[in-house]
């Protein structure tokens, strides 16, 4: 049977309970006040699916308070189906795909979509690598800045009028451990002294970093156990076990997504179609994550994570 077929992708009763059970695995939370396990179901002909009143400070609430579905009146097995499509696909999903798939407006794909990002986003996470593992580390550049500089990186002006190289391109750098998780960040610019920053924070000291022959991580090598590197300018692309090729393969799916599927890109929401890639990256067939399983890892994400529409259409002018 196909996991699409699951009740709580079709029944709404049913993908509450379904939400309740990754939202609440330790007990029902109230959202207003913490108390937990002090509440109880409203009941009656006219009561809403799914509401509860906390018998601590008296306020009714769904499993949807304090969440990406706040607010939404889109129906919750709907988000369910549009959580796991958007989980699912490798390179991602457009907002007109799922407004022709779910049978919501273009307005409501495109804002629900950037709500599930945002429940894709990580906080508070360990270093990267560790003793014997490698940590590779390289920088990319996607889409052009909003705001275009007058000079090359170097200060120098640009001539008849151009505004060529990494200059005026959306910087990325990208931190990937060789068999386990991998790091993104959109920085203003990719100097040495933030990608020093970046590997300093993200990065534990006892790891070997593998990277290419850029002078942008000069500035880490203190910080690391070793530090080697292939001359992608010489040809050379493997040395041994040095190499750079993991990080090159997230980067490859995650520019054909963004210009095969997604085609647009505001410089603003660039860090959660980022956090999008990331997620399920991390969450993929080769750690052992099925589909279904990567959908329960983003739904256990919803909580505190509420984007507004005002605030995603501000970012996005």
């Amino acid at each position: 049977m196909s996991v699409l077929n699951a009740k709580h992708f079709h029944d709404e009763k049913a993908a509450y309970a379904y939400v309740e059970a990754h939202v609440w695995a330790k007990g029902r939370v109230c959202p207003h006040c913490g108390t937990v396990d002090q509440s109880g179901a409203l009941k009656g002909k006219s009561t809403r699916i799914g509401v509860y009143k906390c018998y601590a400070c008296r306020k009714p609430f769904t499993v949807k308070v304090r969440t990406i579905f706040e607010s939404s009146h889109i129906k919750l097995h709907i988000w369910l189906q549009a959580i796991f499509l958007i989980s699912s696909s490798k390179k991602g999903i457009s907002a007109n795909q799922l407004h022709r798939v779910l049978g919501i407006t273009l307005k409501s794909a495109w804002f629900l979509a950037h709500r599930i990002r945002e429940a894709m986003r990580s906080g508070g996470l360990g270093p990267l690598g560790g003793e014997g593992q490698i940590v590779e580390a390289d920088e990319t550049y996607f889409g052009m800045k909003k705001d275009k500089a007058d000079t090359t990186t170097s200060g120098r002006p640009f001539l008849k009028g151009g505004y060529k190289g990494i200059t005026n391109k959306r910087a990325i750098v990208s931190l990937v451990q060789r068999g386990g998780e991998v790091r993104s960040f959109h920085v203003k610019r990719a100097d040495k002294v933030t990608v020093a920053s970046i590997v300093t924070k993200n990065v534990a000291r006892e790891t070997r970093l593998h990277t290419d022959e850029s002078r942008l991580y000069t500035g880490a090598d203190g910080h690391v156990a070793e530090h080697h590197t292939v001359n992608h300018s010489k040809g050379e692309y493997v040395r041994g076990a040095v190499h750079t090729n993991t990080i090159e393969g997230y980067f490859s799916i995650f520019k054909r997504g963004m210009k095969g599927v997604y085609q647009h890109c505001g410089e603003n929401h660039l860090h959660r179609y980022l956090a999008e890639f990331d997620f399920r990256y991390n969450n993929r067939e080769g750690l052992g994550v099925n589909d279904a399983t990567r959908a329960s890892n983003l739904l256990r994400g919803v909580t505190g994570k509420r984007l507004t529409y005002q605030t995603a259409r501000e970012a996005h002018a």
